[in-house]
């Protein structure tokens, strides 16, 4: 059991490698997806928008798909639909045919989301201690590849089809190569799996108030970071591009030695040290008198906000253990909800206000998560029953033998 269990967690970071890396070569490529097919400034936003709204379709239709299909037969199978669909953004030469591809990315995108941290639930149950961090620390190593890969494909001013190519190429068969160890765990049987308890939403709504916070402040960063670095703080074009390398160089290092504080202090004490370490790079980013100091508060944003999305999902699981499937796939909608309101929220603040003001509004946002902190802690926990079993909650008899 210990073999299958390092298979099942070797091949699933792989998975959220991958997915870190596909993700990466679309977003950072928009500009030249935009000249390929000529959308115009007033299309582009709907475009995007669509993205994560039908991601969220597809994080409800998982909900739905988990009930009758294993977790990791969805995971095997819109992982592939994902990178075909990025390649078939970067192969077609009309607007109908970007539709369809970003339409299709999107829908996959929602259900590869939910069933990857289906798994890596299950998985953490399995080994008894928190991982979770872990797989997420893949998928920010697959960011800094997919973007530095995208990086060289514009330097060299090479087409989105040869960008695309070779990544999927390499991706596709791994990947499915990979999906063959995947361990569902006994939170994800499939059909034969007992029924769990219903989820009362009334109880995840914290965290998906957190959930959506975090990904107003990670949007903030992707969408704002080079545009504010460089027409507020005085950064040269160059520099500009450089927070956001820095913002992902950084979630890789809190993620990966994430799950070792987890287990030392509890997830409570994790997330409320990432809220505070957070709203203080927002602050610092907001009174920056130039674009270093502006790169010190970026790089306090990527250490803070790391780790508050693995922990919600992990939340999610110890909160409704016996129906941990449907609670993340609901919450997983909320990714996509953070990400379409963050955006536009400082665009509109910057816009009408000023861009060091709009930096305050997700700083307060992250601090509201500190009201939500006790949330994270095991039940027995949040019932008072003591710090000690709090800290170690996510201890069991795997811990030291995996």
């Amino acid at each position: 059991m210990t073999d299958v269990l390092r298979r099942g967690r070797a091949s699933l970071a792989f998975g959220f490698f991958a997915q870190g890396a596909t993700f990466a070569l679309l977003v950072t490529r928009i500009p030249a997806i935009q000249d390929r097919y000529g959308v115009s400034d007033a299309l582009l936003p709907a475009f995007l928008a669509a993205v994560p709204i039908l991601a969220g379709v597809g994080s409800v239709t998982t909900e739905h798909l988990v009930k009758r299909i294993r977790p990791s037969r969805l995971l095997r199978w819109s992982q592939p639909v994902v990178l075909l669909a990025l390649l078939g953004v970067g192969a077609g030469d009309r607007l109908v045919e970007m539709a369809v591809a970003l339409g299709a990315f999107g829908l996959a995108v929602g259900a590869l989301d939910a069933s990857m941290n289906m798994l890596g639930v299950s998985l953490q149950r399995a080994y008894g201690r928190s991982i979770m961090l872990g797989f997420h620390a893949t998928y920010s190593l697959g960011g800094i590849v997919g973007a530095s890969l995208a990086w060289a494909g514009a330097h060299w001013h090479l087409s989105l089809f040869t960008s695309y190519l070779p990544v999927v190429l390499v991706l596709l068969p791994a990947a499915f190569l990979g999906s063959r160890w995947y361990v569902d765990g006994e939170a994800g049987a499939g059909p034969e799996k007992a029924e769990g308890g219903p989820v009362v939403f009334k109880l995840l709504l914290p965290l998906c108030l957190v959930m959506t916070f975090a990904y107003i402040g990670d949007s903030t960063v992707s969408n704002w970071s080079a545009k504010y670095l460089q027409d507020v703080l005085g950064g040269s074009e160059q520099l500009a591009t450089v927070p956001y390398n820095v913002y992902m160089v950084m979630t890789l290092v809190g993620r990966a030695v994430g799950d070792v504080g987890v287990r030392r202090f509890g997830a409570v004490a994790v997330v409320r040290l990432g809220a505070v370490v957070a709203a203080l790079g927002f602050a610092v980013v907001a009174a920056a008198p130039g674009a270093w100091v502006g790169m010190l508060g970026f790089t306090l944003l990527g250490l803070g906000l790391c780790v508050l999305v693995p922990q919600t999902f992990a939340a999610a699981g110890r909160l409704f253990p016996g129906a941990s499937d449907t609670a993340i796939a609901r919450l997983n909608i909320f990714n996509y909800v953070g990400f379409l309101v963050g955006s536009p929220l400082v665009g509109a603040l910057g816009d009408a206000w000023n861009y060091r003001g709009a930096m305050l509004v997700p700083m307060v946002l992250v601090l509201v998560t500190l009201g939500y902190a006790r949330s994270f802690a095991p039940e027995r926990d949040r019932y008072g029953d003591g710090h000690e079993r709090a800290r170690t909650a996510d201890v069991g008899p795997g811990s030291n033998g995996l």
